[in-house]
């Protein structure tokens, strides 16, 4: 079992640096039209948002639509620290995830008492009234929007987004997020069996909240410029469906479903008006054949390397 683990990790390492150095020699190489550039860190950006969602709705089995005001707070804040007090990218990176770490926390407080649509409903309206503050703050720009300096490059993207999902499979696969696991499957009997049900919605909200900033960071620090309207409720339901068209519960089908919906939507770009058409009727295709999403709550795995390493073992013996 441990050396099947070991040859996964090394085979997924492995692969990890094999897609980063064919990208970073692309680039190096001027041979990467600036379009496929733009789309490979959308892809870093929206695998952050879709992964941190769904230890939200996945995991934890709340039903949180709210992402993109997070993801705006994230934004702004990293904005303001590096054009109004010039401060480093990673400074400016890390206050925006904790100042969205410190909304989430403020804002699961109260709403998590809340299920199912109620919690859906005050969650848009989180997202919403953060889209309208910042619309009408002159101090960022306002409706005009906020000029940033493109400071993020492929390198940087890349590898938050793997130290992110690192962090967040490793939160999932601990104690805690076998905590958030039981909440999803029967809230009541965890709460019956002593685990602290609401510590554990707050956590992951907060952890959830803090990685949407983080994305929102890197969007702003790379787009040149951000805008409340790129917030609305509408990019909520973007990263929603990302995760539900993966499926609900697996960090793989996260990142799955967000590359698979950001490379549609980059290919589809060249017909606007009939994108978001499209894109609808591939998702309602899919869900009647594959409701529970792409992977459901499975992952993807390389345990097929090791049963091949044993078997190849088994017939030399």
């Amino acid at each position: 079992m441990g050396k099947r683990i070991n040859r996964q990790s090394v085979v997924t390492l492995l692969g990890v640096l094999l897609v980063y150095a064919i990208v970073q020699g692309s680039i190096l190489m001027d041979i990467l039209p600036p379009f496929v550039a733009l789309t490979l860190i959308q892809v870093c950006i929206f695998i952050i948002l879709s992964t941190s969602l769904n230890l939200i709705n996945g995991i934890t089995g709340q039903f949180s639509i709210g992402h993109a005001g997070f993801m705006a707070i994230g934004a702004y804040m990293a904005a303001i620290v590096v054009v109004k007090f010039q401060g480093p990218l990673m400074l400016a990176l890390l206050a925006g995830a904790l100042v969205s770490a410190l909304a989430g926390f403020l804002i699961g407080l109260p709403t998590l008492r809340l299920k199912g649509d109620y919690l859906a409903i005050a969650t848009l309206g989180f997202g919403e009234i953060v889209r309208i503050i910042f619309l009408n703050m002159e101090y960022v720009g306002g409706a005009s929007g906020f000029s940033v300096p493109k400071t993020i490059t492929w390198t940087w993207a890349f590898w938050l987004m793997v130290i992110s999902v690192i962090i967040i499979r490793n939160f999932i696969y601990s104690t805690h997020g076998r905590a958030c696991i039981s909440i999803r499957e029967n809230e009541i009997a965890a709460d019956v069996m002593g685990i602290n049900t609401t510590k554990y919605k707050i956590m992951a909200f907060t952890i959830g909240a803090f990685f949407a900033g983080l994305a929102g960071g890197i969007y702003a620090n790379y787009l040149y410029i951000i805008q409340p309207l790129t917030f609305s409720f509408l990019k909520s339901f973007d990263i929603l469906v990302m995760v539900v068209l993966g499926g609900l519960g697996s960090l793989t089908g996260s990142i799955l479903g967000a590359v698979v919906m950001t490379v549609v939507s980059a290919a589809l770009s060249g017909w606007p008006e009939w994108r978001l058409v499209i894109t609808a009727i591939l998702l309602i295709v899919m869900m009647i054949f594959r409701p529970k999403g792409l992977l459901g709550t499975k992952e993807f795995s390389l345990s097929f390397l090791g049963k091949k390493g044993e078997k190849n073992a088994s017939s030399k013996d």
